[in-house]
């Protein structure tokens, strides 16, 4: 394995990660303008997302303190929506569970949706990749992604107030997981399981912050399987 081959990887995932950009970068205005609109300083809001670094459990955590929460009701509503990161973790540990622990915890801060899914389909799609390659691509989907995410959060907080609401900015979070998730629909599985999380979520859409979701996660998964099961 050469360092040119890793150094290969990384800029193919750099690559891969660049098109996220294109939805990073409203859906961090968004979060600074909310930030500032919640009463966060600059440094404050700074100091969430650097530390923080999950876009919808950094949401549903400023909206509970928005509404007053406790901090323990604002820990938990974050962690429930960040729980999804315990699936990412189970599943990414066969191709990068063997690399250094440096490595491992780097990939754990900087593990979000597009880092995940983004290296989960180029890694079934190339399994002949070693593990330097692995870890190299994953860090080079994150690279162009965070920084953006970083400064476009600091960008919303000092000119949030000049940006017009006819921008909708909103827009940005579901299409950045339709644009994710539609490519890895390849079979029955897939599909089934994407249909039963949209339809156990939506039933359960009046659950607190984050739970729905979760339980809608876990269907999804057993009817995968079970649909796996009977069609290999």
């Amino acid at each position: 394995m050469t360092a040119a081959t890793a150094k290969s990887a990384f800029w193919q995932g750099l690559r891969d990660g660049s098109p996220f950009v294109i939805v990073v970068i409203p859906f961090s205005l968004l979060f600074g303008v909310a930030a500032t609109d919640a009463g966060l300083t600059l440094g404050q809001a700074m100091g969430f997302t650097v530390l923080v670094i999950a876009g919808a459990s950094q949401f549903a955590a400023l909206q509970m303190m928005m509404d007053d929460a406790g901090i323990a009701l604002v820990l938990l509503a974050a962690l429930a929506v960040n729980l999804r990161m315990a699936m990412y973790s189970a599943a990414l540990v066969p191709y990068l569970g063997a690399a250094p622990l440096w490595q491992r915890a780097c990939a754990a801060y900087l593990m979000f949706d597009q880092t995940y899914l983004a290296s989960v389909k180029a890694y079934e799609e190339r399994p002949e990749m070693t593990l330097r390659q692995r870890v190299a691509y994953y860090f080079g989907v994150a690279t162009p992604i965070t920084p953006i995410w970083c400064g476009m959060t600091a960008v919303g907080v000092l000119v949030g107030a000049t940006i017009p609401p006819a921008m909708a900015l909103d827009f940005a979070l579901p299409i950045t997981f339709l644009a994710m998730v539609a490519p890895m629909l390849r079979t029955l599985a897939h599909v089934a399981a994407a249909g039963t999380s949209v339809a156990v979520a939506l039933l359960l859409i009046g659950l607190p912050s984050g739970f729905g979701l979760l339980i809608a996660a876990g269907c999804a998964m057993t009817v995968g399987v079970l649909v796996e099961g009977r069609t290999t």
